[in-house]
């Protein structure tokens, strides 16, 4: 084979092989990445905690917060009861720690235990910016504090 002919084997092969990492790039950007965060998200007033925790942590941590909901029983490890976290933390509701394991998924916490646990941050940015995710969030986390004690 030609000097040529080597060289435009060669230009061939790498126009081949930029052509197909294309269409992979392309393909992968079309496809949504799978997430297991992903959860269907009923509409609440941003302003009720009970109602977003009704709405929202009720099928796991029960209706009261004791870790005893519907769905409880398809975890490998309980739902934590909620009722019972300023206990746990000598008498001090761990206010910082709700927010984190809220915003940032329960492995942000040791105290939490099950990763099963929805990333309640993610879900709020998609049904509102960032404010009204924190807002949330907040209004949450009060809603938790006040269940302490009702065990």
């Amino acid at each position: 084979m030609t000097k040529t002919g080597w060289r435009t084997l060669v230009v061939m092969a790498i126009l081949m092989l930029s052509a197909s990492a294309m269409t992979v790039a392309q393909q992968q950007q079309t496809q949504p990445k799978p997430t297991i965060n992903r959860v269907p998200i009923a509409p609440t007033s941003m302003a009720s905690g009970e109602e977003m925790y009704n709405a929202y942590c009720a099928a796991c941590h029960g209706k009261e917060g004791r870790g005893d909901g519907p769905a409880a029983p398809a975890f490998k490890a309980a739902p934590t009861n909620l009722t019972v976290l300023a206990a746990k933390n000598k008498g001090k509701f761990p206010e910082m720690d709700v927010v984190s394991v809220l915003q940032w998924g329960p492995g942000a916490t040791k105290a939490h235990g099950s990763k099963d646990m929805p990333v309640w941050g993610d879900v709020f940015r998609s049904i509102g910016d960032q404010a009204q995710s924190k807002q949330r969030i907040y209004n949450l986390t009060k809603y938790v504090e006040s269940l302490q004690g009702t065990h």
